[in-house]
Order: structure tokens, then sequence, then C-alpha cells
């Protein structure tokens, strides 16, 4: 990863988070708390970037329909956030593929 691939990754995170604080404040907060959820899970879906702009025009679309933003993800974030990442890889998936191996199992 070159420089211009960085300068270009923070343009594009500053970006997204514009439109992040634009929405209104209970949406602001399911948003970063479903950044801060796939980001601990690792979801190999977010290198692309393509997941959480998808998460943004969900909510701005949301906003404009007049609905909250517990009537679009429900009570509970992190079986929203399961539900989006349910078929995706994750980042332990990818280490295990580098390395070789399967989880939980030793090669004799």
């Amino acid at each position: 990863m070159g420089i211009q691939d960085v300068i270009e990754g923070k343009k594009q995170w500053r970006a997204h988070m514009a439109r992040v604080k634009a929405l209104p404040p209970d949406y602001q907060i399911a948003c970063k708390e479903i950044q801060r959820y796939l980001f601990k899970i690792g979801s190999a879906d977010l290198a692309d970037g393509h997941l959480l702009t998808g998460i943004v025009d969900f909510f701005e679309e949301g906003v404009a329909a007049g609905k909250g933003v517990l009537e679009l993800i429900g009570d509970d974030v992190a079986a929203f956030c399961d539900d989006l990442v349910r078929d995706s890889r994750t980042g332990a998936d990818s280490d295990q593929e580098s390395i070789g191996g399967r989880s939980g199992t030793a090669e004799k």
C-alpha cells in the first residue's frame, strides 16, 4: 500500500464520517455502534468500504422516510450486524487461509 492509497483512504473515511455526522443524533449513535461492532469482529467486507457506505445509504433512506433508527435495525445492534455479515468472511478466515490450515486443527 503506497502513500497515495493511504491518502485516498483517509479522504474516503472523512467523506463517510461527514455523511454520518449529517444524520440525526439517534442514527449517528447507531451507525457508530455498528462500525465499532464490525471493526471488532473484523469483517473482510469492510476493506472495500461498500458495507459501511451501504449502511449510511440505508440510514439516509430511513431518515427521508421519516422512520426512527430502531424501526430499521431493531433493538439489538449486534443481531443486526450479525445478519449483515452472516455469509461474509472475517479477518480470521483470511488469516487462517493464508497459513493454509483450518481453525482448531493441527497438522501431524
